[in-house]
């Protein structure tokens, strides 16, 4: 029996069959969009763009077309996105920082203030040349901290790992010997034993522990409390402090001598460096005296009531900076003397922490090499 379909069956079947597969299309688009904001813009790619488009724009290159092209370069597909999304709202009319506006995750109010403060002076190309060597700084200071921070990471990552091995597999065997004994076990070889067995024979119940004191810890210090508390014992240790507080100086002056230069307001300079720093303590400290000096009160004035976060000096030299008249200059060599002293401390950190690492590690082998021997002196001597 043959079946014959008239041309309207065909071409609506053929229309249904275009329909679905432009709806599939369509939401694996969706899908594929949703999965690129997941994703985030690494530095490295802002840097590109930000002298790449300086470059551009002073070889008389239009802002949409230096978009258009640096999109096509970029090795990011979500950035690569963002950039195509604003050369079309620039061609339409759109000025450049309200476009910066629709990203905020991507480009920080910083950012975006100083291209505003650029495009109302004029001067753009002059604030992405600022912008520019303002976050290859901020880049070179991350990665030497991340650098520096590497090798304690590991170290202390395989002391667990290795103390955990012994537990679960050398210190059992070790230690059955001596329950067989009747002898008292000293103190130290009882603690062992207790801390071996507890992990070996409620593994799943130490897991689940170990999860759920890790989930807790981190939810703690996610909240804005939890947080603070931490910060605050962050800044009074004796090793960590100082570096954290010189790094935070120069974050401050930096920032604050960049947007000075794009002739923002003092108020607002210091209302945006407080959303940059990451610090809360820092950051409470600085929308404080964003409060005061909108009073009338000089800075190095606010300044000198938090002597715990600003050195005397960089008090003297921000007062300095208010009577030449020349703070973002000063600021600027502030910024440069704190991230060299922040390179030298992360060349000689791992020298610094090595020594305490091995007391640590010296310790841990120590006490269970205490625990295990003193029981078999006893015996030894009891004999």
């Amino acid at each position: 029996m043959t079946v014959n379909f008239s041309s309207d069956q065909l071409e609506s079947k053929g229309v249904r069959k275009e329909d679905e597969k432009k709806e599939s299309v369509s939401i694996m688009d969706k899908i594929n969009a949703y999965l690129l904001t997941l994703s985030k813009v690494p530095l490295k790619e802002k840097l590109f763009f930000v002298q790449h488009l300086g470059i551009m724009l002073k070889a008389g290159i239009s802002l949409s077309k230096a978009l258009h092209t640096i999109s096509d370069q970029s090795e990011n597909k979500y950035f690569q996105s963002i950039l195509a999304d604003m050369a079309q709202q620039v061609e339409k009319g759109t000025n450049f920082s309200e476009t910066l506006k629709s990203y905020p995750k991507v480009f920080g109010q910083m950012f975006t203030s100083m291209i505003e403060a650029g495009e109302l002076s004029g001067k753009l190309e002059d604030v992405l040349h600022e912008l520019f060597i303002q976050m290859k700084k901020e880049h070179a200071l991350i990665s030497k901290v991340k650098g520096a921070l590497t090798y304690p990471a590991v170290i202390v990552m395989a002391m667990l790992g290795i103390g955990s091995f012994m537990l679960v597999f050398v210190v059992p065997k070790i230690t059955a010997m001596f329950s067989d004994l009747d002898a008292e076990l000293p103190l130290p070889t009882k603690i062992l034993i207790a801390i071996s067995d507890g992990i070996v024979n409620n593994g799943l119940l130490s897991a689940i522990i170990l999860v759920v004191l890790i989930i807790t810890i981190v939810k703690t210090l996610r909240t804005h409390k939890g947080k603070f508390y931490f910060q605050l014992m962050l800044l009074r240790m004796p090793v960590f402090g100082p570096i954290i507080k010189k790094i935070n100086l120069a974050r401050f002056a930096r920032n604050i001598s960049s947007l000075l230069k794009t002739d923002i307001m003092i108020i607002k300079t210091f209302q945006i460096t407080a959303n940059v720093l990451g610090n809360l303590h820092y950051r409470k400290a600085l929308n404080e005296m964003a409060a005061q000096i909108k009073k009338g009160t000089n800075i190095n004035e606010v300044a000198a009531n938090y002597p715990k976060l600003f050195p005397p000096m960089v008090i003297q030299m921000i007062s300095i900076g208010e009577e030449t008249g020349e703070i973002d200059s000063i600021l600027m060599e502030l910024a440069e003397f704190y991230e060299e002293e922040v390179d030298q401390i992360m060349e000689n950190l791992p020298a610094i922490i090595e020594p305490l690492l091995i007391l640590g590690l010296g310790l841990g082998v120590g006490g269970v090499a205490v625990a295990v021997i003193m029981p078999m002196y006893s015996l030894t001597s009891a004999m």
